[in-house]
């Protein structure tokens, strides 16, 4: 086989081995609205789409524009000449590089946590999620990563994945050459024996939340302020409610809605408080998220300060075009405030329907439709009367709206996307019930675990003593975490529960030891389950890749090379390491890169490594440390774009400006094990 033809082939395999690559990671991840490194871009990504560009003039068509266009899931996708443009000179002026010798090599289009596109900056940045792209840009020397809003008007160098990146393509393009010059059999066999594939826990859809609109058919109210709080969904019960910030909207603007993603779950329930722009309110009301994005209506009345009543109506939207799926049901209820008490009313009859009214929705029933939880069990809310500010609110859903936090206004556009997760977690301070404790005697402001501890207490994962402390330091033991794991995720059994000899039915934490062997955390160890024992990080860590069903097919060198100690990793478990440092759960202390897999394991390791855990699922937004083995963010890349030699990258012809394409011992008796707990107390988080 001549040169070229060998050239030509290992183009198509690289571009055959990219899609195989990204094709089974990019399904089976959750939309998210955060993002530090590259893997988890995939799953910020609606649509995640990859821009092969790498191609050799003789492969390209002689039209440009169609030079642009790549296929991927049978749908075309183009880079924007702005961001091409925006990309290579920045490039061009920090380095001095000419425009003509650079290429874009790869782009995907990503959603952005925020305003500085998830990059850590000096300013303040704007809460919203930002659309837009990653490009991986190159000329035969070097490759810079950027982040880009969807217009280029803002492209920003990551830094640190550029840097790894640039390094690790130098170190493989040795590799590279001596792969090319071997034979035939050798280009077509290496594509198959140094694949990496990842296995997910499941295949999610493309946006787990909801989109809320605020109407009013018949009225002169210019704008509202719209509360918005989440009980999450917690085995048979409720988290206490949770702030998700005050929004400002512009009623006469037909249609336009707020759209909320990632950290929300089915079966969650969401708050609406409203106000008018002179604080008095409005009207309450609540509904529940569907197992699909789910589109809300709140209809206001002609003089909502008078009645404060609130129709409701809502229902699927897998389209996420804003109508309710056509052959699906649609909740629809009136909800009504009377000396601060709120009402969830069961019929329409002494109300003035015409009011509610709206075109494209649904008539107002005369019976109330609402969702089963609502009208029975233990959390009903039909024929119930509660107070719309109960004393154990969080301070700020009892302060007037813009006292202790900002108004965020929602643009005229379909730009105003909010990432829970990111949400509760600025809010924390303000926006956790007053009983929740978050702050500890023993826990600094400059801990290095400081952020994962309070962010699992509102969660109302863990929790402190009654002295106030956490004890970060002290030993965890099999007990505490099996309630820590039954408290943090919520997953289905894999097997039936078991007694176990040395665990009594008045244990404090019998129930959470029962589910975390049923969910598959713990393995069957014999009769005993030793609860008072303490573990080592492996014990953790090995816990929760069986929990999580993560797992990694392929050589394990390069992504366990992250660890100094990486050789004294047993054989046996090497695999489950490496499929946890690919999804970045792995956090060390002191030392970022030293496993130390026999350590005995801290309450505060293992607070780390449990929210690291919940973030590479998606139900939380991820949160930096200096101590987390993140390789993704530079390895994975480097994966991505290590089958293009630097030697292949060669300056376009014929282009727009060289432009490419693109105490255990606690007393049983207060216990309340159906709830579990993470001290030897026997305390359930939030007091429940």
């Amino acid at each position: 086989m001549n040169p070229c033809s060998l050239a030509h082939l290992s183009k198509v395999l690289v571009a055959a081995t990219f899609v195989a690559m990204f094709s089974p990671i990019a399904s089976a991840y959750e939309v998210s609205g955060l993002s530090t490194t590259v893997a988890e871009t995939l799953e910020n990504s609606a649509t995640p789409q990859l821009l092969l560009a790498d191609r050799d003039d003789d492969d390209r068509d002689d039209d440009d524009d169609d030079d642009d266009d790549y296929r991927d899931d049978d749908k075309k996708a183009k880079l924007p000449e702005s961001i091409k443009l925006a990309v290579l000179r920045d490039i061009s002026q920090r380095t001095g590089s000419k425009m003509s010798t650079l290429r874009v090599i790869q782009a995907k289009r990503q959603i952005w946590s925020d305003g500085c596109l998830g990059l850590k900056a000096e300013v303040n940045c704007t809460q919203a999620i930002v659309p837009g792209w990653q490009v991986v840009a190159a000329n035969t020397q070097q490759m810079w990563v950027y982040r880009t809003n969807e217009s280029g008007t803002v492209a920003k160098l990551d830094a640190g994945t550029t840097q790894y990146m640039t390094a690790s393509m130098v170190r493989k393009e040795t590799t590279s050459q001596q792969v090319m010059s071997s034979t035939q059999r050798q280009t077509v066999t290496a594509q198959s024996s140094t694949q990496v594939s990842a296995a997910s826990t499941s295949v999610k859809g493309k946006h787990k939340g909801f989109s809320l609109a605020i109407l009013q058919p018949s009225g002169n109210l210019s704008e509202v302020v719209t509360r918005v709080s989440l009980k999450g969904k917690r085995n048979k019960g409720y988290l206490k409610e949770r702030f998700l910030g005050d929004y400002k909207y512009k009623l006469q603007q037909k249609g336009k809605k707020a759209k909320f993603v990632k950290g929300i779950k089915p079966g969650d329930r969401v708050v609406v408080r409203l106000y008018d722009l002179q604080n008095r309110f409005l009207g309450y009301s609540e509904f529940e998220c569907l197992s699909e994005h789910t589109v809300v209506n709140l209809i206001l009345p002609a003089n909502p300060t008078q009645t404060q009543i609130i129709r409701t109506v809502y229902g699927v939207d897998t389209k996420e075009d804003g109508m309710i799926d056509a052959g699906t049901k649609t909740y629809d209820y009136f909800t009504q405030v009377s000396n601060q008490r709120v009402s969830f009313l069961s019929s329409s009859q002494a109300i003035n329907v015409s009011q509610f009214q709206v075109q494209g929705l649904s008539a107002v029933a005369a019976t109330s439709v609402y969702p089963t939880s609502f009208t029975t069990g233990e959390f009903a809310l039909v024929r119930q009367s509660f107070s719309a500010f109960s004393p154990s609110l969080p301070p700020v859903l009892k302060a007037a709206p813009g006292q202790l936090v900002q108004l965020i206004t929602v643009s005229d556009d379909s730009s105003s996307i909010y990432d829970v997760s990111q949400m509760m977690m600025n809010y924390r301070e303000v926006g956790v019930a007053s009983s929740i404790q978050t702050m500890f005697t023993d826990v600094s402001t400059n801990h290095w675990a400081k952020d994962f501890i309070s962010e699992l207490t509102a969660l109302e994962v863990l929790q402190g003593f009654p002295d106030g402390s956490f004890r970060p330091d002290e030993q965890v033991t099999r007990a505490q975490f099996a309630a820590m794991l039954s408290q943090a995720f919520q997953k289905v059994r894999v097997r039936s529960p078991i007694s176990f000899n040395d665990v009594s039915n008045r244990y404090w934490a019998y129930n959470a030891i029962r589910e975390a062997y049923a969910t598959g955390f713990f393995s069957n160890t014999g009769t005993n389950f030793n609860p008072t024992q303490s573990l080592s990080r492996l014990e953790v860590l090995l816990a929760i890749a069986r929990g999580l069903n993560y797992t990694f097919s392929g050589s394990t060198e390069t992504i366990l090379a992250a660890y100094t100690d990486a050789a004294s990793i047993r054989s046996d478990v090497r695999s489950a390491i490496a499929a946890l440092t690919e999804r970045g759960v792995i956090v060390n202390y002191p030392h970022v890169q030293s496993l130390n897999a026999d350590k005995v394991a801290t309450r505060a390791e293992v607070s780390a490594l449990i929210y690291r855990a919940l973030a590479s699922t998606g139900e939380v937004v991820d949160i930096s440390s200096q101590y987390a083995v993140e390789p993704t963010q530079q390895q994975t890349v480097a994966e991505e774009v290590s089958n293009t030699p630097m030697s292949s990258i060669k300056p376009r012809q014929n282009c727009n400006q060289g432009i490419g394409n693109g105490a255990e011992g606690c007393d049983p008796g207060n216990s309340r094990p159906h709830g579990g707990s993470n001290d030897e107390g026997g305390r359930t988080p939030g007091g429940r």
